[in-house]
């Protein structure tokens, strides 16, 4: 078993406390309206699932609301209609800064790092709701054996990074919380194409360590090659969603909605 196993904590179920039965989907968002203008609605009635354990990925244009949904579920973004229950406990009204004492952990797609701080010093802020230092100091000693870079550079400004580099200390800070669910925001953006397989093979160990994700990507192949699902969205409304490799394989989700031409024959 990985040195990382323990890391995240068991879920907590309050809706299935009382009784026997199936435990509910790590996330379920219903007819979901929201938006941040009066008047203007950007997600227009989504709705997607995210089983325990699993990655999901959304995918979709510029402009399609990717960024709002996560956004929404994180309590950035006021909700018009719908609901968000996260182990079948609503979302919704629920304040930002409580997420993270719900299991929630989320990574923005910018400003993710306290540039001024050390690597260490972030991810002390990460773990600064809690008060088990024992537990704080071994997690600190996890996130170098997952991500060792940081390890090496522990005293180093976090500003002074690669973009890479600030990605592994943004997503090593949010798991400090010790998050049961960890949502990304294009954890990809503006890296080289070799840093991209870095940073989504650890998307995938931090998986493997008992995490659920819901990520939000641009880059559509990368993404869904770590996925177990994925939806896409346009038009502030999901239009398909499916089997990751199914997703990816199929030529007209990738004409239609990724950018992705079909080659000829």
């Amino acid at each position: 078993m990985s040195t990382m196993a323990a890391l995240a904590p068991a879920p907590v179920d309050l809706a299935s406390a009382g009784g026997s039965g199936p435990l509910p989907p790590a996330l379920v968002v219903q007819a979901l309206v929201a938006g941040y203008a009066p008047g203007v609605d950007i997600l227009r009635g989504i709705g997607l699932e995210v089983r325990r354990g699993e990655i999901v990925t959304v995918l979709g244009p510029n402009g399609a609301g990717k960024s709002t949904l996560i956004k929404t579920i994180a309590g950035l973004v006021p909700v018009r209609g719908g609901q968000v229950l996260l182990y079948g406990q609503n979302l919704v009204g629920v304040a930002a800064h409580r997420m993270v004492s719900r299991g929630l952990a989320y990574v923005p797609q910018t400003n993710n790092i306290f540039a001024r701080m050390s690597i260490e010093e972030n991810l002390q802020m990460g773990a600064c709701a809690r008060d088990d230092h024992a537990g704080v100091a071994g997690d600190m000693a996890r996130m170098y054996d997952l991500f060792p870079r940081l390890r090496e550079r522990c005293r180093q400004a976090a500003g002074t990074l690669s973009g890479g580099e600030r990605q592994m200390v943004a997503v090593a800070r949010a798991l400090m919380a010790r998050p049961t669910m960890l949502m990304l925001d294009e954890p990809s953006a503006g890296l080289s194409p070799k840093l991209v397989g870095v940073v989504f093979a650890k998307v995938r160990e931090v998986r493997d360590l008992g995490v659920t994700m819901l990520i939000v990507e641009q880059n559509a192949k990368a993404a869904l090659a770590i996925s177990d699902r994925g939806y896409v969205l346009a038009e502030g409304r999901e239009q398909v969603s499916g089997n990751a490799h199914d997703l990816l394989a199929n030529p007209e989700v990738g004409a239609l909605y990724l950018g992705v031409r079909r080659e000829l024959s």
